[in-house]
């Protein structure tokens, strides 16, 4: 269970917008996940079920959600899904600022490496935010697709006089 939470949890933190990293030592502490029931097979093939209001801290990172969705393939996570109103995140940079975020719904597949935020998703830090219904974020590239559906995206963009000393380069 751990291992499940913890691949989607330390992803979760590489979000645009912000300038730093995750805060490294997180991916070194403790893992606790508190729910109010738990269902499923964390082996081979099968999908593991978190109800009655999640919560995943670890370091500075905190996850709430309404509740949670592992899912599994040949013993290997595929995919997590945090949902609720709303799926709540923050965590510390490196730099000392912080990054929070918030979606309706929030999926992580492992296997393409992407994050997507769905329904009235924010994300904020020390440089600006952006919100929109849905956003799809690369991992791996640092790519960020949103809007294209009709909906509106929303940017915000700090002057750097308005950014902490800290969170600059």
């Amino acid at each position: 269970m751990n291992r499940a939470l913890f691949a989607s949890a330390a992803l979760l933190l590489l979000l645009p917008l912000a300038d730093a990293g995750a805060k490294s030592s997180d991916r070194n502490q403790a893992m606790t996940i508190d729910s109010g029931s738990q269902s499923g097979n964390m082996e081979g093939n099968g999908k593991t079920v978190l109800g009655g209001g999640v919560v995943v801290t670890q370091g500075t990172l905190e996850i709430r959600s309404a509740a949670a969705e592992i899912y599994m393939a040949d013993g290997e996570i595929s995919r997590s899904v945090f949902t609720g109103k709303q799926v709540k995140m923050k965590q510390q940079m490196d730099d000392g600022t912080w990054m929070d975020a918030q979606a309706d719904r929030v999926e992580y597949d492992m296997k393409t490496e992407t994050i997507t935020f769905i329904g009235n998703y924010t994300v904020k830090s020390d440089r600006g935010s952006n919100s929109g219904q849905r956003m799809v974020y690369n991992t791996k590239s640092g790519n960020m697709q949103s809007g294209g559906d009709g909906s509106r995206v929303r940017t915000v963009i700090q002057p750097k006089s308005a950014q902490p000393a800290q969170g600059r380069n």
